[in-house]
């Protein structure tokens, strides 16, 4: 009826078919609203699914609590296998899972259905021309085209309009009441389930078990996903550029032309400049953080008082969340002209950009990553030992250097790893201090580059996913994941060593 309605309103407008455009004010009412209304039902459920747990934990236990009978009186108290609050959690886990299902399939798949099923109705219609396909036509009615005036809405987008908020609305309406099923017959099944003989405790347990396994799982199963697609989108890059080329070429342009007629049309791929702009700003980051932020842990560890204490670590802490545009900020505005200042001083010839301004915000920012982990890791080394040692008539610098902190080196070859990391994917420091320029130097005072800027610079804006410029992002990218690879490898087979000497 609605669908006869449009097209008898479209004809009397018009006098004319399906190809003609028209203009409808009376629909920014209504549909939209209507689609938003039932989007807005099924967000709800998301926000009643914690209750919906809550609920299933207090009747679970309040139901372990009527079966235990009451305390006060020995001669009818029954000892239950398991707490009353793991009986709750046995409630809670059957009344909130089956639900979450729902929710997480019809998040996933939802779209799906609804587009495919639309996309069907608009073909089956017959007032495609030709000229766009019916995917095309959903992907402008979701973009808004069938709500404008004038130019751009045709009968097609009408009906698709229609189609889309009748689909959607008749798929959250079959979720809202899944979702209720589901909620009413996991607590009603479960609840009934609470009797004498239940071990609840071990249902409960084998779920957090099978939930942590299922973490682990979805921990490797994104590192193996993200791996997969730049490996594919890299082979793609190495399929237009070489790959000595790639890893041997000391001349990295990939700003190519828009015409092959252009200078510079096919562009310059070489990595070499940009690995080693990384290395390089990774480098004097690392030695300033490194030897003050464990110098710092030490100092906190042994020296420091309780009072000092107090207020040292939680102002290093405030240091590490300070955003990295201020960091950049103080790099391109104070830092970089004074090291200008002073290479001219020396007679040196320093550009307005360096890798020392970069380098030296850098580690001055992650200190506080190697002092706080280092810091823990000292303080995690038995008590034992530092005593042992002293009373073994060694000093406490003595104790410190030959005792304490190789035992805890594993801990403090962690943070110095998570350190590497951090200054190896920092961006908006070496953009705003270091520049953009991919020199080959191991000069501080040059401009250089690093892999995450160069990445930025070639993802952003609308480009073309099939282009080497573009696909060159991905190529960095790999290479970088398997870098890092080989620096955690390296850093495990030191930690192994060690720990086989203390332990």
């Amino acid at each position: 009826m609605r669908r006869g309605h449009a097209r008898r309103r479209f004809v009397g407008a018009h006098g004319g078919t399906g190809g003609e455009r028209f203009s409808r004010p009376e629909t920014r009412n209504g549909r939209r609203t209507r689609r938003d209304g039932v989007r807005f039902v099924t967000g709800l459920l998301w926000l009643l699914l914690p209750l919906l747990a809550a609920l299933g934990w207090s009747v679970g236990r309040a139901r372990a609590r009527a079966l235990a009978g009451d305390p006060s009186d020995a001669g009818s108290r029954i000892e239950l296998h398991s707490l009353p609050g793991h009986y709750g959690q046995f409630v809670l886990i059957w009344a909130a899972l089956p639900p979450l299902a729902v929710l997480v399939l019809a998040t996933v798949f939802g779209g799906a259905l609804v587009d495919g099923w639309v996309a069907s109705q608009i073909e089956a219609s017959g007032l495609l021309d030709g000229s766009k396909s019916a995917e095309q036509v959903l992907v402008e009615v979701r973009a808004g085209l069938a709500l404008l005036e004038g130019e751009g809405a045709s009968l097609v987008h009408v009906q698709a309009s229609d189609a889309l908020a009748r689909v959607e609305g008749t798929l959250d309406l079959a979720v809202v009441g899944a979702f209720a099923v589901a909620a009413a017959a996991g607590l009603y099944f479960s609840r009934r389930r609470i009797t004498i003989a239940l071990r609840a405790r071990n249902h409960v347990e084998r779920a957090l078990h099978i939930a942590l396994l299922f973490s682990s799982v979805v921990a490797v199963l994104t590192t193996i996903g993200i791996v997969v697609s730049l490996f594919f989108e890299a082979m793609r890059f190495f399929q237009l550029v070489s790959p000595a080329e790639f890893f041997f070429s000391t001349e990295w342009s990939p700003q190519t032309a828009l015409r092959s007629d252009q200078v510079g049309s096919s562009g310059a791929f070489g990595a070499v400049p940009v690995f080693a702009g990384t290395l390089l700003i990774t480098a004097i980051a690392m030695s300033i953080a490194g030897p003050v932020g464990l110098m710092a842990a030490i100092h906190l560890a042994f020296y420091a008082s309780e009072s000092a204490r107090s207020w040292i670590k939680p102002l290093l802490e405030v240091i590490a969340g300070i955003p990295t545009v201020v960091w950049g900020s103080f790099a391109a505005l104070t830092l970089g002209p004074q090291v200008r200042v002073l290479g001219e001083a020396l007679g040196l010839q320093v550009a307005s950009e360096s890798a020392l301004a970069a380098g030296v915000t850098m580690g001055v920012m992650i200190i506080p990553f190697v002092s706080s982990l280092s810091d823990d890791a000292l303080n995690a080394v038995p008590r034992s030992l530092r005593e042992g040692s002293l009373a073994m008539g060694a000093t406490e610098s003595e104790t410190i250097r030959k005792v304490m902190v190789p035992a805890a080196l594993p801990g403090i070859v962690g943070a110095f790893l998570l350190a590497v990391s951090r200054a190896i994917g920092e961006t908006m420091i070496v953009v705003m201090a270091a520049g953009l320029a991919a020199n080959m130097t191991a000069n501080p005072f040059e401009a250089v580059t690093t892999v995450t800027v160069q990445i930025v610079t070639l993802l952003t804006g609308d480009q073309e996913f099939d282009s080497a410029k573009t696909l060159a992002a991905f190529a960095l990218g790999l290479t970088l994941f398997f870098v890092t690879l080989a620096l955690n490898l390296v850093a495990l087979r030191v930690v192994r060593t060690f720990r086989e000497e203390y332990e």
